[in-house]
């Protein structure tokens, strides 16, 4: 443990464990929390999660299908940098897997059929936090096992109807913060338990004064719950007067009006179950809220929130719940930046009141204020997509979009969070980034590109990097005598003038001026981006002898704040005409035959598949839309309140903006189809519900055209497991190669 680590939940020194096959055993059980008194409405608001025993890992140590192309991503290393867990579907799905950074010996830690998402190992390496999908779904659980795969456990996420988010873990390793998906209402009244807010924070009457704690069901509560306006706690005009960024003219950002859902919290729960969770920080209406950091002796907190393309870093104070700063930040990646060992620097990821992210720093006051903030690293036409700090504040490694592909760079900082020299280039084997990690003295990359499925590699200090012996094999990208296809980035102009950019992928086989069926394929978002990765669904199209053209539609990231928002409200009649020039530059400035063309897109895409579909009937022959949304009215019914509370601000208010959502929905034109149309869709998709696409088709085929649904079982959103994936990719091939080569 840290010298200067505070324990946040007052945890009881571990005794020992037994072996494999045992949860947990020598630890005496958590303190039972007393019944809440009747009538008292406080309990259901704030029912913390509760602690679920899980068999340990039992499988082999290697899968016992080993996919021969398989990837491996979002890696997290122990405290010494030896060992590294991470995500990899060699067994057909995503799971937890670890093993030493130079040697192949891996063991899977959880065989469980769920898909892992998140792995964060903690600081004194006892633990390994993830999330899992179960079913595949958009709920969400938080796990922690032990290293050797004994003591599984649910952390949060279990109770039926919640949903869980990985945060940070306490420096210490004593706690590890969760969101939690969870009626946060507001009691109907205070109690003699409650105080004033302190004069001049800005809080409302409510708070618990500063060092009072009250356990409340089954959480330790640091402040009152929520207050009416579903807000943390922010500072008084006078004190937001010293606390804005650079240009700021209030915190920029109004309230959330739309009442979508009971809202998130935060907790700071005990992997070892031995103290009740600390409630840290709740919202009510709230699209999104992660515990980013916490300082090391654990006085503050740096928070993200906020819907999509309006997120906030907030700093609080965890004692009394003070907000002491509020900052726009970039979208993107949610680990925004963090605080210096002493916490007397703050380092963000932000792109206030700018275009393009860059890396922000502010000197903080013993009470966490900011006392002024500077740029520390910036670059022109170009976000800054990933941060990682060492954690001993001696550098930043700074990950930088650059056109979609990534440079990555590494920046030596004093202990103020100051530069000093200038930054040191690191060359990649592959074209992007996707999430750097600690791994002691040295880093770990996960890396994408492509010629390559997802893999792992590693910085030492002052060396090369290298590949982990466990990571996916350049030669198994694909089969043997298919090579991927490099794509070819294409610049052409929308027809307000608006520079639009995209991806053109030629089929191999065919001559330079020879004709060619495309597919016009749109990521989703719609703030994604196209980034040249090797996508296995791109490889099987192109194998068919299609050519692909993955533009970058309005409303995408990458190309500055002004493009991210130029898709909002009736903005997005534009982006549907955006579709329509990038078809006739693939044409012109293209191979494209413009007899056989295609739209396809997933999530966001698959919305903009249905809209192009009957905006403009006569481009394509054929449409393919995956998990896209048909009629905003049904969309905003079905989908989770914290995705309604981002879409609001993205597509517009289900009831202010009634009619312009009317308008954007394809169901509202449907009449206009012309296509045949092929939906894709998996039955736990709680994001986009999966009636959006049968109502399409259903409307289809009543109009007398050819329409089908694939459902996907056991997948949510994303398509997670390698049977549903190889079954999506075959079919959609299948499908465009028929109406376009038939």
């Amino acid at each position: 443990m840290a010298a200067d680590a505070r324990n946040l939940t007052d945890r009881r020194p571990a005794e020992p464990t037994a072996g494999p096959g045992t949860a947990t055993v020598g630890r005496p059980a958590p303190e039972a929390s007393p019944a809440p008194p009747a009538g008292d409405r406080r309990a259901p608001a704030f029912a913390a999660p509760a602690r679920i025993p899980l068999p340990d890992a039992a499988g082999p140590p290697d899968a016992p299908t080993r996919l021969v192309a398989h990837g491996c991503w979002y890696p997290s290393a122990d405290p010494t940098g030896a060992q590294v867990a991470y995500i990899c579907d060699r067994a057909g799905v995503p799971q937890l897997w670890a093993g030493p950074v130079d040697g192949d010996e891996v063991r899977l830690l959880d065989t469980e059929a769920d898909p892992v998402q998140e792995v964060s190992w903690s600081p004194d390496g006892r633990w390994i936090a993830y999330t899992t999908a179960p079913g595949g779904g958009e709920h969400l659980r938080v796990l922690c096992v032990r290293p050797d795969g004994t003591d599984r456990h649910i952390l949060a996420g279990a109770e039926p109807g919640s949903s869980a988010h990985l945060g940070c873990w306490a420096h210490d390793g004593s706690a590890l913060a969760v969101t939690v998906a969870v009626p946060t209402a507001a009691p109907a009244s205070q109690t003699a338990a409650t105080e004033p807010g302190p004069a001049g924070s800005g809080l409302p009457a409510g708070r618990l004064a500063a060092g009072r704690q009250r356990r409340d069901g089954d959480a330790v509560l640091l402040g009152a719950p929520p207050h009416d306006e579903g807000r943390l706690g922010r500072p008084s005009p006078a004190a937001t007067a010293d606390t804005r960024a650079p240009g700021a003219t209030g915190d920029g950002h109004p309230a959330p009006t739309a009442a979508f859902g009971d809202g998130l919290s935060a907790y700071l729960i005990d992997p070892d179950g031995v103290s009740a969770p600390v409630l840290l920080a709740a919202e009510k209406d709230a699209a999104t809220l992660r515990v980013c950091d916490l300082s090391r002796d654990g006085a503050l907190a740096l928070l993200r929130r906020g819907p999509r393309g309006r997120r906030e870093a907030v700093v609080t104070r965890t004692a009394d719940g003070t907000t002491t700063c509020v900052v726009p930040v970039a979208d993107g990646d949610p680990w925004i930046g963090g605080f210096s060992p002493r916490a007397d620097t703050l380092w963000l990821r932000s792109d206030a009141y700018r275009e393009f992210a860059v890396l922000l720093t502010a000197g903080l006051d013993p009470d966490g204020r900011p006392r002024g903030w500077s740029v520390a690293a910036a670059r022109q036409d170009s976000d800054l997509e990933l941060l990682h700090r060492a954690h001993d504040g001696s550098t930043a490694v700074l990950a930088w979009n650059v056109r979609g592909v990534s440079e990555v760079e590494v920046l030596d900082t004093d202990p103020s969070g100051r530069t000093a020299g200038a930054p040191r280039p690191v060359p990649l084997p592959h074209e992007v980034a996707t999430r750097i990690a600690g791994a002691g003295p040295g880093l770990l990359l996960a890396l994408s590109g492509s010629q390559r499925r997802p893999g792992v590699w590693w910085l030492p200090a002052g060396a090369a990097v290298a590949r982990t012996p466990w990571s996916s094999r350049d030669e198994d990208a694909v089969p043997p005598g298919r090579p991927p296809v490099r794509p070819v980035q294409l610049s052409l102009s929308a027809r307000d003038g608006l520079p639009l950019n995209g991806w053109y992928y030629r089929a191999p086989g065919r001559g330079p001026g020879e004709p060619a069926p495309c597919v016009i394929h749109l990521h989703g978002g719609p703030e994604e981006q196209e980034r040249p990765v090797l996508n296995p669904l791109y490889h099987e199209i192109l194998g068919r002898g299609l050519d692909i053209f993955a533009p970058d539609v309005r409303g995408s990231s990458g190309y500055g704040r002004s493009f991210v928002d130029a898709d909002l409200a009736r903005g997005r009649f534009a982006a549907i005409d955006d579709v329509a020039d990038c078809v006739a530059h693939a044409v012109l400035a293209g191979p494209a035959d413009p007899s056989r063309l295609a739209v396809m897109g997933r999530s966001y895409g698959g919305y903009l598949t249905f809209a192009s579909l009957v905006w403009h009937p006569d481009l394509f022959r054929t449409g393919v839309a995956v998990c896209g949304m048909s009629d905003f009215a049904t969309f905003f019914e079905g989908t989770e309140p914290w995705i309604a509370q981002s879409a609001a601000h993205k597509y517009g208010h289900p009831e202010r903006d009634r009619e312009l959502l009317r308008t954007l929905s394809p169901m509202s034109r449907v009449d206009a189809l012309r296509a045949p149309v092929l939906a894709v869709h998996g039955e736990h998709d709680t994001n986009v519900p999966p009636g959006e696409s049968e109502q399409f088709v259903r409307a289809a085929r009543e109009r007398g055209l050819t329409a089908e649904l694939l459902t996907l079982r056991d997948e949510g959103h994303d398509f997670l497991r390698a049977d549903n994936r190889r079954l999506f990719r075959r079919a959609a091939a299948d499908w465009l190669q028929r109406h376009l080569t038939g």
